[in-house]
């Protein structure tokens, strides 16, 4: 009697929320434990937050469940100098009724594959963080004064609420040298330089990155190994989909900043929308990674290059996202030189998607 019975789903492993587990993804009657909150996606992305308890999904919709901490993770900010470290306390941020889609949300759905553990926030937040003080956005210089480490905490905290939608409570430095394996380290780093070098001669795409600006493809983490078809696929698969979930939201934060006085600050933040919006219909329309045409299968460099170009639009996404953490808290004065380097970040993009589209590199003939 039992052959047409349902069999019963074996329940989420929620071991860990709160803890070591941030987020992870619910199916339809699951069962969120308390003090948890439950994010419902529908099929167009948007999310609701409902109170803790049995997910009731409908036809499309996607759940998460995750709980607001406190968490504590241990940052290195500078890769260098591994045993300087950071402590971060933050918890996720509340939901903001003047926005229509909390940050924290968008984060969830566009980057996460189904469960977000503290040990991957910590390591994304990590590179992040080494970005913005490699390129001077923030600054942590040695024998900091308080002035400059006030500072220092007003972008971080800026940069932690803008990438991510969690709000930090508390940041220290402390001592990780004990922490610290530094001969597997520097074996570490000797396998990667020697996997990364060992490509390099026959890479396709590594001929194919723009050399208008070394910042972009610095920042860009460098695959330890050649990947496969199925997994050069899947990374271009998922940047294109971050790129078509958060470049309107990121657009959206960027048309309702406060602008300073002056007509040109006006003109040049109406071209940067403008440029940004047809980056999102640039995306919306991509064409398959692989296929050059109808019925004509694009061969396996064009494929690894096209990947390569979708990770430098990604790449320029992340970098456009601090920058907008660094507009919020902008002077005036400081307007100028922000929009020149937003300009230049537009630019990757453009170029990333744009060379991305194309089937084929066009031939470049020698000149003299």
């Amino acid at each position: 009697m039992g052959l047409f019975s349902r069999r019963r789903k074996p329940a989420a492993d929620l071991g860990g929320l709160g803890s070591t587990l941030i987020a992870l993804r619910l199916d339809d009657g699951d069962v969120a434990p308390a003090q948890s909150t439950v994010l419902i996606f529908n099929a167009a992305g948007q999310a609701r937050r409902v109170a803790a308890g049995r997910v009731v999904c409908e036809q499309g919709e996607t759940a998460f469940c995750f709980h607001p901490g406190p968490y504590t993770v241990d940052l290195a900010p500078f890769a260098a100098a591994p045993e300087w470290g950071l402590r971060l306390r933050f918890v996720v941020d509340a939901a903001n009724p003047r926005v229509s889609q909390q940050r924290f949300d968008l984060f969830l759905y566009s980057e996460t594959a189904g469960r977000l553990t503290v040990a991957d926030f910590a390591a994304s937040a990590e590179l992040a963080l080494q970005a913005e003080l490699a390129q001077g956005a923030l600054d942590l210089p040695p024998c900091t004064t308080l002035e400059e480490w006030h500072a220092f905490r007003a972008g971080l905290n800026q940069l932690m609420y803008t990438r991510y939608g969690v709000t930090v409570d508390d940041c220290v430095p402390v001592d990780l040298g004990e922490q610290i394996d530094y001969a597997t380290m520097l074996q570490v780093r000797a396998q990667q330089e020697a996997e990364r070098a060992r490509p390099a001669a026959t890479s396709p795409s590594s001929a194919a990155l723009p050399a208008s600006d070394t910042q972009t493809a610095s920042s860009t983490p460098a695959p330890t190994a050649a990947p496969s078809a199925d997994q050069a696929a899947e990374q271009d698969a998922r940047a294109l989909r971050r790129l078509f979930l958060e470049l309107p939201a990121l657009s959206t934060e960027l048309r309702v900043l406060a602008l300073p006085e002056g007509l040109p600050i006006f003109q040049t933040h109406q071209a940067l929308l403008l440029r940004f919006g047809m980056a999102t219909l640039n995306v919306n329309t991509m064409p398959a990674l692989a296929w050059a045409a109808p019925d004509q299968p694009l061969s396996a460099n064009d494929q690894a290059r096209r990947v390569a170009q979708t990770l430098i639009a990604q790449a320029a996404l992340d970098e456009a996202w601090s920058l907008l953490a660094r507009l919020q808290l902008a002077d005036p004065q400081q307007w100028p030189q922000l929009l020149d380097e937003a300009d230049r970040i537009c630019a990757n993009l453009e170029t990333g998607l744009s060379l991305r589209r194309l089937p084929h590199l066009p031939r470049m003939e020698p000149t003299l």
